[in-house]
Order: structure tokens, then C-alpha cells, then sequence
């Protein structure tokens, strides 16, 4: 039994020697060998003491990672691993809230919690509504056959009653809402069921998704103020339209040589090589929209600034994207969340500063009374 173990030994200590040699490319497999691992890619350093030593991560993959194994796939179908699509949704919604805000005051903290909880459960819905509608696609794509429909994790039925769990919640999350929101609300339930066929019918289904995304840009003023003020309402939403044509196309094109196979259509097959230039020009929209609405909303200094980062930003998504590197595509769709906050900053700070106008022109005011 003792020879046994220092033969062990010995292997262990000739395993590290030779993990230590340079160049030796087996260096981590010798080393898990030699402590007793199963496997060379198991050897990671464990944030906690326990069974099944993972990794402690606040990413949203490593959350629904840890998440009960039955629960996993229902959590991806909502795609909470990837919440750069909340993100988006989120986004215009806390835009408009900003904008309804009183002159030096903040935004509404409740509604922005409100508005934030029913994009996760709408984001959810939608996609699972697209994956139920595009289960068949899915599988003949590389990027979607992983999807929990697509990959036969959860089944159609199961989905569609998981769909109706989530459509229940936001349905008392926009019931929190005054009744002129809550039927500005229900009214985008058709382009939430509809848009996911967008890409079988038209070359423009980037359109049909802008259109759904960025009702919160109606939805958020409304619930603070009670009804819609079109003119800053109506730029507000045909801004955020502009911009999900930007992110979506960059996104699209991820896609396309998959679906000239399986025949879907999309702005990225519209456009081509032309891209750039369509981009380009959504952009300006967008920029010149926003403009708009800050006229309209008497906003300051600080928001004007946040739209000159905006369009930096934008040029340099633009100039220097590449249509033909998906690695590229993907980096650039997500640099869009920090877009999206920069015009929120600039809301927040707009506002405040116009306390400092309106103190100003109150003093000035006071003064020539005393004169």
C-alpha cells in the first residue's frame, strides 16, 4: 500500500516538472492530473467552498447558470441571459419619464422601477412569442439552435402557458397605471404578437420592431401626466424608431447569409453594401428628432451636450463597422445600452439645470420689484 502511494507521488511530482517546461502545452492538463482532476478545464479557482465550486459571477448568463435546472431553459426562452434586449425596451421608456419630469426634479423613481419591471416581462414575452412562431427556423440556424423551443427544452404547449404567466404580470403592472395608460398600453399587444412574422413577409421587419420597442417613449410620459403631449411625444417615439433601425440592422447582419437559406428577409439583405449610408441617414433622423423634442420640452444646455456624444458615438459605431465580421455586429448592437443612457443622463441633467434657470430668472425678477 505504501509503494502504491509513492508510486502516486512520484507521478504527480513528474506531471508538475513537466507542466513547468516552456512550451509545454499540456502544462494545465499535467496540473489538473496531478492535484486529482478529472479534467484539465475543471481547473478553476472556486469563489466558495462547496460541492460544485463555481464561480461567482453577477453576470446575468452566470445568474440563470445557477439557477434550478428546471427553471434554466424557461429563463433563457426570456433571454435574461442576455438583457441587452431589456436594455433597449428599458431604455426609451425611462427617456419619456425623464422628459415628464418637473423642472429641477429628478425622475419618478417608482415609475422607473415600474416601467423597468414590465420590460423584463414584456422583453419575455415577445420573445417567447418569436421563438414559438420561428421554432422551425431556429433549428437551421447556428446562432438559434440552442433556443430552448428550438432544442426541444421546452415544449410548445409549455411555452404557450408560460407566455400567459408573463403577460398576466404585466398586465398588473400596467393596471399600477392611469386608465389613459393602460389603453395606450393594451393597444401595443397586436405589434407584440405580429412582429415576429415581420421577417417573413417584409424586407423592413427592423421597422415593425422599432415600432413595438419604443412604445415606452408614449407609455412614459403619459403615466406621469396622464395623456400624451404629441409634440414632444410623437419626435420622442420616432427617435427611438430611428434608433432600433440602426442597432437591429447592425444586429441583422449577424444573420444573413442564414436567411437568404431559409428565406426571411431583413433590413441587413435590404441594404448590403449600402448599409453604412442607410445608417447614416436613420441617424441624422434620430439626432434631428431628439432635437426636436428638446425645443419642444424647453430642455438646457447639459441634453444638448448628450446629443453631441450621442452623434460621436454614432459616427464611430458607423465608420467603423463591419458587416461582414458578426463578432464585429454583435459589439456593436450592444454598445447601443450606453447610447441609450447617455441620452438619459442628459434628460436628468437638462432638468436639473433648469432649476437654476428658473432661480435665476426668479432672482433677476425680485430684484427689479425692488428697484
Amino acid at each position: 500500500m505504501l509503494g502504491s502511494r509513492a508510486a502516486g507521488f512520484a507521478r504527480g511530482l513528474r506531471s508538475v516538472a513537466l507542466a513547468s517546461l516552456p512550451g509545454w502545452r499540456g502544462r494545465s492538463f499535467a496540473l489538473a492530473r496531478a492535484t486529482g482532476a478529472p479534467h484539465g478545464g475543471d481547473l478553476q479557482p472556486s469563489a466558495c467552498p462547496g460541492p460544485r465550486g463555481r464561480q461567482l459571477s453577477l453576470s446575468a448568463a452566470a445568474v440563470v447558470n445557477s439557477a434550478p435546472r428546471p427553471l434554466q431553459p424557461y429563463l433563457r426562452l426570456m433571454r435574461l441571459d442576455k438583457p441587452i434586449g431589456t436594455w433597449l425596451l428599458y431604455l426609451p421608456c425611462t427617456w419619456s419619464i425623464g422628459l415628464a419630469a418637473e423642472p429641477g426634479c429628478f425622475p419618478d423613481w417608482y415609475m422607473l422601477s415600474l416601467f423597468g419591471t414590465g420590460a423584463i416581462l414584456m422583453r419575455g414575452a415577445g420573445c417567447t412569442i418569436n421563438d414559438m412562431w420561428d421554432q422551425d427556423y431556429d433549428k437551421k440556424v447556428t446562432r438559434t439552435a440552442s433556443r430552448p423551443i428550438a432544442a426541444g427544452d421546452i415544449s410548445t404547449f409549455q411555452s404557450f402557458v408560460f407566455l400567459g404567466g408573463q403577460l398576466t404580470l404585466a398586465l398588473g403592472v400596467l393596471l399600477c397605471l392611469n386608465y389613459y395608460s393602460i389603453a395606450l398600453g393594451a393597444g401595443s399587444l397586436l405589434l407584440v404578437i405580429t412582429y415576429p412574422l415581420m421577417k417573413r413577409i417584409t424586407y423592413w421587419p427592423q421597422l415593425a420592431l422599432g415600432l413595438t420597442f419604443n412604445w415606452g417613449a408614449l407609455l412614459g410620459w403619459s403615466a406621469i401626466k396622464g395623456s400624451c403631449d404629441p409634440s414632444v411625444c410623437l419626435p420622442l417615439y420616432f427617435s427611438g424608431v430611428m434608433w432600433t433601425l440602426i442597432y437591429d440592422t447592425i444586429y441583422a447582419h449577424q444573420d444573413k447569409r442564414d436567411d437568404v437559406l431559409i428565406g426571411l428577409k431583413s433590413t441587413a439583405l435590404r441594404f448590403g453594401e449600402n448599409t453604412k449610408l442607410w445608417l447614416s441617414g436613420f441617424s441624422v433622423a434620430m439626432l434631428g428628432a431628439l432635437s426636436l423634442v428638446g425645443v419642444n420640452s424647453g430642455q438646457t444646455a447639459p441634453y444638448y451636450a448628450a446629443l453631441g456624444a450621442v452623434g460621436a458615438h454614432l459616427t464611430h459605431q458607423i465608420y467603423t463597422l463591419d458587416i461582414h465580421r458578426p463578432e464585429d455586429c454583435w459589439n456593436k448592437f450592444i454598445s447601443n445600452r450606453t447610447l441609450g443612457l447617455i441620452v438619459f443622463l442628459g434628460i436628468v441633467l437638462g432638468n436639473l439645470w433648469k432649476e437654476k434657470k428658473t432661480d435665476k430668472t426668479k432672482k433677476s425678477i425680485e430684484n427689479k420689484i425692488e428697484n
